[in-house]
């Protein structure tokens, strides 16, 4: 049995032209999703992403208050939607999660890693050497917390029956996806920040993207294998296809 669980993890009101697709539609603000997911495979949980800190449920202003930044983007952030809460909907609490996939390390997707210590932490080679090469680039509570066992893996890794994870670099080194087959609905790949949403695509705009080029490449990639193998491409934040995803408590088996 395989079955995927998309979790909503809060959301962000932002800019769409200062945060999505940079000098195009400067002005467009649009609520976009903060997402996690649920694989079973088999007997094994495995969670990709943590969502936003906790903290930020009681001040969401906590990380960009007063910032440039903060005035491009709002957190939103309820006590459902801390990834613990979401888990703990379905039966389960961080000691049942045997596998965290940590696609990058920005505080939208690994804001709650510390609660997740008896897990492996599955990250790209890139992924891991940029974060300890640059520490002022990210959150230290996504990423340096004592106890983490890493399972430090490097380009596209199968880590359980039907689960494999894609090395997609560009939104930053070692960015990672993740490709689930699953015997009803079908294959699905989790393009998470590969691409945030089909706008990126359709107008070419990667400036967004740490590596611009790269970027391109994997997204070109991304939608290569989804057209080759039948998948549905989920979008990283894209607000339009999120109203059509089931979510948890439903899934996709």
């Amino acid at each position: 049995m395989t079955r995927l669980y998309v979790l909503p993890l809060g959301s962000c009101y932002v800019d769409k032209g200062a945060v999505l697709t940079p000098g195009l539609d400067v002005g467009t603000w649009w609520t976009i999703p903060i997402v996690g997911y649920l694989i079973q495979s088999g007997e094994r949980n495995i969670l990709v992403d943590t969502g936003m800190p906790r903290r930020l449920i009681e001040d969401p202003e906590a990380l960009f208050g007063g910032t440039e930044f903060g005035e491009v983007l709002k957190l939103r952030m309820k006590p459902k939607d801390y990834v613990v809460n979401r888990l703990a909907e379905l039966g389960l609490a961080p000691p049942d999660i045997d596998t965290v996939v940590a696609t990058h390390f920005h505080f939208d997707h690994a804001g709650n890693t510390g609660d997740f210590t008896g897990s492996r932490i599955v990250v790209q080679r890139d992924c891991y050497d940029d974060i300890m090469s640059n520490p002022g680039e990210y959150y230290p509570e996504t990423y340096d917390i004592p106890g983490l066992t890493w399972e430090i893996v490097e380009g596209d890794t199968v880590i359980a029956p039907g689960v494999t994870v894609l090395k997609t670099s560009g939104h930053v080194p070692g960015h990672a996806s993740v490709m689930v087959d699953l015997p009803n609905s079908g294959p699905i790949i989790l393009g998470i920040d590969a691409i945030y949403t089909p706008d990126n695509v359709d107008r070419d705009n990667w400036d967004a993207y740490t590596d611009p080029d790269a970027a391109r490449a994997s997204a070109e990639r991304l939608q290569a294998i989804a057209k080759e193998s039948g998948a549905m491409l989920v979008y990283g934040h894209d607000p339009n296809q999120w109203e059509g995803l089931r979510k948890t408590p439903d899934y996709y088996d």
